[in-house]
């Protein structure tokens, strides 16, 4: 089966979710939205390698409606969520997050790779199939009691998603959900997200 190269090796590493979120979200939009927005995204056979099938977001983010759509579709998903803060995973996860929070009224957070952040940071470090991988946040960029979204282009294999859940909680900051443009259902991602409130607008 060709698989999405993103992610693919990500697992998770073994912390408590917040018990106080325990839905998982499978709504969809509409058959005709979601085949008018899986039409703005190219799909690339065979890249970057043999066996690999590529979804190209940058098709989806070029067209004003679709990219317009799909953040409004993303939105009303938690439009009776309190949102203060969107948290965005480096690095597709920038070309939604802040549009996402602007839509909330909401400040908008990064989460990047190691040495890119210049002040104090949390780290987590997690899992891959062969090695790990660290992600960093600024420790003060959550305020204790905070509402947090995170938002990313594509559920893989969850282990990313999970690490990013896990900064917001050290910050003592809530999820109030992980959203997603893109899932990959074949490869469960959402089995690594226990507890939380998990809602992707398209599947693949």
């Amino acid at each position: 089966m060709p698989i999405f190269l993103c992610l693919l090796n990500c697992s998770f590493p073994v912390w408590a979710p917040n018990p106080a979120k325990i839905t998982q979200v499978s709504a969809s939009p509409t058959q005709t939205q979601a085949t008018h927005l899986k039409s703005l995204i190219r799909e690339i056979q065979n890249w970057p390698k043999p066996g690999i099938n590529f979804y190209d977001i940058t098709t989806l983010l070029k067209d004003k409606s679709g990219f317009s759509e799909t953040i409004n579709a993303l939105q009303a998903q938690y439009k009776n969520h309190p949102i203060d803060i969107v948290v965005g995973i480096e690095a597709r996860g920038y070309f939604f997050a802040p549009a996402m929070a602007h839509a909330f009224g909401a400040g908008f957070v990064p989460v990047r790779k190691p040495k890119k952040l210049p002040h104090k940071v949390n780290s987590v470090e997690y899992a891959l199939e062969y090695g790990t991988d660290t992600l960093e946040m600024h420790a003060d960029a959550i305020l204790p009691g905070q509402n947090v979204l995170i938002v990313d282009d594509v559920l893989a294999t969850g282990g990313t998603a999970a690490a990013v859940a896990q900064l917001v909680q050290m910050a003592q900051g809530t999820v109030a959900g992980l959203a997603f443009v893109i899932e990959l259902e074949f490869l469960n991602g959402r089995a690594k997200l226990p507890g939380f409130e998990v809602y992707s607008l398209l599947q693949y």
